[in-house]
């Protein structure tokens, strides 16, 4: 405790200091903002190599705070392990709840298990069934991981870190930034409300286009999802083998 009776104040996450509003600062800290880039560089970098060699993958997102009692565990367990077994590699936030049950189900099926966790106020280890464990000290070049990587995203019921990601991903699918990319959610009823609210509200004032609502898929049962994304995951081959064809070529490729 500190003189005045609080508790002594912790240090700034990186991604805490670089967001902070520098308010009436000097302008060497503005400037030193600058050499920042080298730091972000070096965190792609290790994140590039370490999971450059990573085959054919599935994003799987969560709350951290589902207990493995609960039967989402179960569910989204159950789905990483199916996707392990048709040749997937499972990559999660690395956290504890649903990210856990992913990197579990990967386990279960003997396929590669990804956990790129982040630097937080309050610490967020790494579960004990990863195998490729990284640890990244801002959200944005973590979430590039999870795209790069990946063909298609599983969302399993979260909070707000879920909500963003399934937001981002949309966004990026709307742009046409990343396209054949499947987001599935996952969880009987706990979509409903939302998925309303974004055709009574904004399909209805025309802030979305009734396209933009068939951009998520909603599955009841496990056995859906590597239906789906073995789909997605043709058409972005075929997509990259198109764009590979030498200039003037209209026929397939040579072996």
């Amino acid at each position: 405790m500190t003189t005045d009776g609080q508790p002594p104040a912790r240090p700034l996450t990186l991604d805490e200091e670089l967001l902070l509003w520098l308010g009436d600062e000097p302008l060497e800290v503005r400037l030193a903002d600058a050499g920042r880039v080298r730091e972000i560089a070096a965190e792609f970098a290790t994140g590039f190599g370490a999971l450059a060699q990573l085959p054919r993958a599935v994003t799987v997102f969560g709350s951290a705070r589902t207990p493995p009692a609960h039967p989402d565990y179960a569910l989204v367990r159950e789905v990483a392990a199916g996707l392990g077994r048709a040749g997937y590699a499972i990559i999660t936030g690395g956290g504890g709840g649903l990210m856990e049950a992913a990197n579990r189900g990967a386990r279960d099926a003997g396929a590669l298990s990804v956990g790129c966790n982040i630097e937080l106020p309050r610490e967020q280890r790494l579960n004990p069934y990863v195998d490729i464990g990284l640890r990244f000290r801002h959200f944005f070049a973590r979430k590039v991981m999870f795209v790069r990587y990946a063909c298609a995203f599983v969302i399993g019921p979260g909070g707000y870190g879920t909500l963003d990601e399934l937001f981002e991903a949309l966004t990026l699918i709307q742009t046409a930034t990343i396209r054949h990319f499947p987001v599935i959610l996952l969880g009987d009823g706990e979509w409903d409300g939302l998925l309303r609210w974004l055709r009574e509200r904004a399909l209805s004032s025309r802030r979305l286009e009734a396209a933009d609502l068939d951009l998520v898929r909603l599955v009841q049962r496990p056995a859906e999802v590597c239906a789906i994304v073995d789909e997605a995951y043709q058409q972005q081959f075929e997509r990259r083998a198109s764009h590979r064809q030498p200039e003037g070529s209209s026929g397939p490729l040579s072996s």
